[in-house]
C-alpha cells in the first residue's frame, strides 16, 4: 500500500522567475504578431512625424485646462442648439433612400455645371426665352420634380399646422 500524503509543496515562483517569464511570454507574443507590431510602430512613426503625438501630449498635459474650456463652449446656448441640429441632420439623413438622394445630388451638380456654362457665356434670360424654356423636357423635369417637392414639404407643414417664417 502507498504511504499517504501529507505534506504537498507548492512551488512559488520567484519574483526574478516570474518576471522571466513574463519577458518570454512578450518575446514570444512580439514574435507571434511581427506583421501587426510592425505595421503599428510604422503608423506611430507617421503619426510623430506629422507632429500628432506631440499634440496629444500635450493635450494629455493639459487635459484639465482644456476640459475646462470645452464644457465652457458645450454650454453656451449656440452649441446646444448646434448639437441638436446636428442629431436631427443626422436622423434626417437617416430617412432618406440613398439611391433617390444620388440622383438628386447629381442633378444638382449637373444645374451648377449648366449655370457655370450659362455664366461663361454671359447668357441674357429674357421673359421669352423662360417662357419657351418651358418646353425644354429636362426643365419640365426639374420643375415637376421641383413641384413634388414642394408639395411635401407642405404637406409636413400642414400636418404639423405650423410654418416657418
Amino acid at each position: 500500500m502507498a504511504k499517504a500524503i501529507k505534506r504537498i509543496k507548492k512551488e512559488i515562483p520567484t519574483p526574478e522567475q516570474e518576471q522571466s517569464q513574463a519577458i518570454t511570454d512578450i518575446i514570444a507574443a512580439l514574435a507571434n504578431n511581427r506583421e501587426a507590431i510592425m505595421s503599428t510602430i510604422g503608423i506611430i512613426k507617421h503619426l510623430q512625424d506629422m507632429g500628432i503625438l506631440d499634440a496629444l501630449n500635450g493635450l494629455l498635459e493639459k487635459r484639465t485646462d482644456v476640459g475646462v474650456i470645452a464644457i465652457q463652449q458645450i454650454n453656451q446656448p449656440s452649441m446646444h442648439n448646434t448639437i441638436k441640429n446636428g442629431m436631427n441632420t443626422f436622423k434626417f439623413l437617416g430617412q432618406l433612400n440613398p439611391d433617390q438622394l444620388q440622383i438628386i445630388l447629381s442633378g444638382v451638380s449637373r444645374g451648377f455645371e449648366k449655370f457655370g456654362e450659362k455664366i461663361d457665356k454671359n447668357e441674357k434670360a429674357s421673359l421669352w426665352k423662360l417662357g419657351t424654356s418651358i418646353q425644354n423636357e429636362e426643365v419640365r423635369k426639374s420643375l415637376v420634380t421641383m413641384l413634388g417637392f414642394l408639395e411635401g414639404m407642405g404637406e409636413v407643414f400642414q400636418g404639423d399646422k405650423r410654418e416657418l417664417h
